[in-house]
């Protein structure tokens, strides 16, 4: 019986020191989640504007191409305005097609700003007037530059460019690139 008590007095339970520890450690782990679940959510939602850049950049190029397959601009127009173009070289504002029907010409000049539907009106359908919009203007910018391919030699291929979209968007204090670079020949 008395081995018994002796156990028994030997065996502790946590103290309070040690319960305050624990407590602590589990604390910082619970927060160190919770920290790096803000900031998932935070970057997760970069992406539908990241979606936007990508669409946008793509929508430039196609225009382009499009342009040269129906003859609205000549090989030698499909330059920015320093090399004899028609695109503005440097970053521009976001602004619909002027009448040329091509983003980043000088011909935007005095066009509205660039919109993009976000959602359908109060009766629930898209296209109307009263549909949920977001101005790509005043936070996002579209740069078109329009170089010529070098040859092995060094020489410029007189049939092909390289066009560069870089469209450049500002999200909180973060600054964010979406460069898109494509090929175009002087064929159709």
């Amino acid at each position: 019986m008395e081995r018994r008590r002796q156990r028994m007095v030997q065996q502790r339970g946590f103290t309070m020191i040690e319960a305050l520890i624990s407590i602590m450690v589990l604390s910082f782990g619970v927060l160190s989640l919770a920290a790096v679940y803000a900031q998932g959510i935070y970057f997760a939602s970069l992406t539908q504007y990241d979606y936007i850049a990508e669409k946008k950049a793509e929508q430039a190029v196609e225009a382009i191409f499009t342009a040269r397959d129906n003859n609205t601009l000549s090989w030698t127009q499909i330059q920015n305005v320093s090399s004899g173009g028609v695109f503005v070289s440097g970053p521009q504002p976001m602004l619909q097609p002027g009448p040329d029907g091509l983003v980043g010409t000088a011909a935007d000049a005095g066009s509205p700003d660039e919109l993009i539907v976000i959602g359908p009106s109060s009766s629930g359908q898209i296209g109307t007037a009263g549909d949920q919009t977001v101005d790509l203007n005043p936070w996002m910018t579209r740069s078109i530059d329009i170089i010529p391919v070098l040859d092995t030699a060094g020489n410029n291929e007189p049939n092909l460019r390289q066009i560069t979209i870089t469209i450049q968007y500002h999200v909180g204090q973060m600054q964010r690139t979406h460069t898109l670079i494509s090929y175009i020949s002087s064929f159709a």
